[in-house]
């Protein structure tokens, strides 16, 4: 069972139908890239059965009270594949077009988000462990972290928003929880999406900035700024194949 949990990304928002990274996880595209021609989870897994649950805009208290509700205690023969991406929403929320809280938290000091950043690691810990106990036959779960559309400066000023000036430090400190939730289990994987991204936001074309990407400098993200476009969610796509690929051992 390939399970997708989480917010937009995983949703696909931003891309045409086949063009997500959940969906180019399963099937290919009639149009793809040479390179990844016929590498796809149904090659795998012959019977490979596939829902996604996330939800666009979705925060991360949301993935255990609306979508895992969702999600029943498969059997003992069943292997659970689930990808997620979530806690994005937690920081870009409202846009600064509401004072910061819990859930909504752009805008937001380091002192007022310290606090908020400590529930995450809770919530996320509990959703986790959520996951695990609906499959008794095994599971792996990729979770991704968070990306940075300023490619790490904190400028999304920008890009049309409020100014904020401990985005950054937010942003790292969700990530830091993350990466930690998937250090401390063996069946849970990090894929690196924020180090991925960074040269690919709204710096792209400065080659004077630390993560200038010569060899491809191009925007992978959507119009709205917190999602991929098309591009982005192909790197996406790669990026999960190769931690399911590093699972190999534990998968079979």
């Amino acid at each position: 069972m390939l399970l997708g949990l989480g917010d937009s990304v995983t949703a696909g928002f931003g891309s045409r139908k086949g063009y997500s990274y959940f969906d180019r996880l399963i099937k290919n595209p009639a149009d793809e890239f040479p390179d990844l021609s016929g590498l796809n989870l149904s090659a795998v897994f012959p019977n490979l059965v596939a829902t996604n649950l996330s939800v666009s805009g979705s925060t991360s208290d949301e993935v255990a009270a609306r979508q895992l509700a969702h999600v029943p205690a498969y059997g003992s023969n069943v292997l659970g594949i689930v990808v997620m991406t979530t806690g994005g929403n937690d920081l870009i929320h409202n846009y600064g077009h509401t004072p910061p809280r819990e859930g909504a938290m752009y805008g937001a000091t380091w002192e007022q988000a310290r606090p908020w950043v400590e529930n995450f690691k809770h919530r996320l810990n509990e959703t986790l462990n959520l996951i695990k106990s609906r499959f008794p036959g095994g599971c792996e779960i990729f979770l991704a972290n968070i990306f940075d559309p300023t490619d790490g400066i904190g400028d999304a000023e920008l890009a049309g928003l409020p100014a904020w000036k401990d985005s950054t430090v937010i942003l790292n400190a969700y990530n830091q929880v993350i990466q930690e939730c998937a250090a401390e289990n063996p069946e849970i994987h990090l894929v690196d999406m924020h180090t991925a991204f960074l040269g690919h936001g709204i710096h792209r074309t400065q080659f004077w900035r630390q993560h200038f990407d010569w060899k491809d400098p191009h925007y992978w993200f959507y119009t709205n700024l917190e999602d991929p476009n098309e591009r982005g969610y192909d790197v996406i796509r790669r990026l999960f194949l190769n931690e399911i690929a590093q699972a190999r051992n534990r998968i079979n």
